[in-house]
């Protein structure tokens, strides 16, 4: 009996690590895309407003990762393969939502090569502290939510229980008003009035995330009907 907790434990040990490498992966794989995009699409190495966001980017995820490491390791895990029992049209609305991610950082290279915008210091500054508020929330949720996927499914293999703490005490879906703001501040903190167009389009397939997404908990999620009754509003308090 003894020989079999222990194996399973170390199954288990083995299973976080390699979660945990592979996720590091994927998201140093991420940083140097968008860093390529600002870098090449701009023309210039010595802008400081990308290397602001890339290197901010970077100690986020740092910072996340030793919380999450020692609250809920799984959680990077199940970030890493969140792909099992996604939901298919949420695999849909992922492409395009990505797609249009990278426009914002492409449009606001461009914008910084040609000079298409021209905006007030204050403009980059609030950006960047839009940036730092949009951080925060979704650091937030995530060290929340033990069950914070990258990917639209009930996790039945992990105990998916409804959230009810921190920020999910004010709004259902916390994580995608993170992302507005942060896709707000992008545009502003690099200087691009261009790249606000991008941003807005991602809010749609966004909301139409969140949109399917409520209504998969309501159906399948134990409890969830209960707390959207006195959680009122998905994104916006007072709003929708």
């Amino acid at each position: 009996m003894a020989t079999n907790v222990n194996q399973q434990n170390s199954d288990r040990d083995t299973r976080i690590r390699q979660g945990v490498l592979r996720r590091a992966r994927q998201l140093v794989i991420q940083n140097l895309i968008i860093g390529l995009i600002l870098f090449l699409g701009s023309g210039r190495l010595e802008w400081v407003w990308a290397w602001l966001f890339l290197g901010f980017s970077v100690l986020q995820i740092l910072v996340n990762f030793i919380f999450m490491w020692r609250i809920s390791p799984e959680l990077i895990v199940e970030r890493a393969e969140g792909s099992k029992g996604t939901k298919p049209w949420d695999r849909k609305i992922a492409a395009i939502s990505a797609l249009l991610w990278l426009a914002v950082f492409l449009v606001a290279a461009l914008d910084e090569r040609w000079a298409w915008s021209t905006v007030p210091l204050w403009v980059n500054l609030f950006g960047f502290a839009l940036l730092i508020i949009g951080a925060f929330l979704v650091s937030w949720a995530m060290l929340t939510n033990a069950y914070f996927s990258t990917a639209v499914r009930v996790q039945d293999d992990r105990g998916h229980t409804v959230v009810t703490e921190g920020p999910y005490r004010i709004v259902r879906h916390p994580g995608y008003l993170a992302m507005g703001i942060v896709g707000l501040s992008q545009a502003l903190l690099f200087g691009s009035l261009w790249a606000l167009i991008p941003v807005g389009l991602v809010m749609g397939p966004m909301i139409v995330r969140t949109t399917l997404e409520d209504r998969m908990l309501h159906e399948e999620l134990e409890g969830y009907r209960e707390y959207a009754q006195k959680v009122r509003y998905r994104l916006l308090p007072g709003v929708w």
